[in-house]
């Protein structure tokens, strides 16, 4: 059987080569077509793994767009924030299935198998079972965990805390506790100097991800009329 022809989107070049990773023994099942292409898949794919780090939620119009695209296949959504309220209104808005950051390689890959398959379309952490840390981001070398590099991401790209809070889905506290370990471990006091921080490590986006003007279910494949 061909293998699975997955297209990895996210906006930072670190994190589509960590997920690349992890799927590198698994090549017999998966083959990526796209790493990025800083908007939507221009590669037929038959999955999409929209991956949500220091992007936006699976609420929102980057989700429905890429699911409306005849070249992104099934859209996956792969966060570490598996609220069950933000997963049905991922899926309302046509993603196929939506999946944990917290899953280990091969349970990731049988969870991607089941959502290509039709089969379960949710795949979380179960209770009481440890979450793993896997794939990269930027910072990782620095000592940033997943959620602080994703939060100094969004702060380099100008948010402010209510901006983070509305797009992470996370308290305002939680927020500024985030900031605070960030800037312990980056040695920084201050945003600005968080923000000069980010910029020379990396974390600005490698592409700004664009909503098509047109609407994708409008796309006529080539040699149509």
């Amino acid at each position: 059987m061909a293998p699975i022809r997955i297209a990895l989107v996210n906006d930072y070049e670190v994190v589509g080569k960590g997920l690349a990773a992890m799927l590198r023994n698994y090549q017999d099942t998966f083959e990526i077509v796209e790493l990025d292409s800083g908007t939507v898949p221009r590669t037929q794919a038959d999955l999409s793994l929209y991956d949500t780090f220091a992007a936006t939620a699976g609420d929102r119009d980057e989700v429905r767009a890429l699911a409306r695209n005849p070249l992104a296949g099934k859209v996956v959504v792969y966060s570490w924030d598996v609220d069950e309220q933000l997963v049905a209104r991922a899926l309302a808005n046509g993603a196929a299935g939506y999946v944990s950051k917290g899953l280990p390689a091969r349970e990731l890959v049988a969870a991607l198998l089941a959502v290509h398959a039709g089969e379960d379309r949710v795949h979380a952490v179960p209770d009481g079972a440890h979450a793993a840390t896997i794939g990269d981001w930027p910072g990782r070398e620095e000592g940033l965990t997943q959620r602080e590099a994703e939060i100094l991401a969004l702060i380099t790209q100008g948010l402010s805390n209510a901006e983070i809070a509305e797009r992470t889905h996370l308290s305002i506290n939680s927020i500024k506790s985030y900031i605070r370990s960030c800037y312990r471990r980056i040695g920084v006091t201050n945003r600005s100097h968080a923000i000069l921080w980010g910029v020379e490590h990396g974390f600005r986006p490698d592409h700004t991800r664009r909503i098509p003007a047109t609407e994708p279910d409008k796309a006529k494949t080539p040699g149509t009329a």
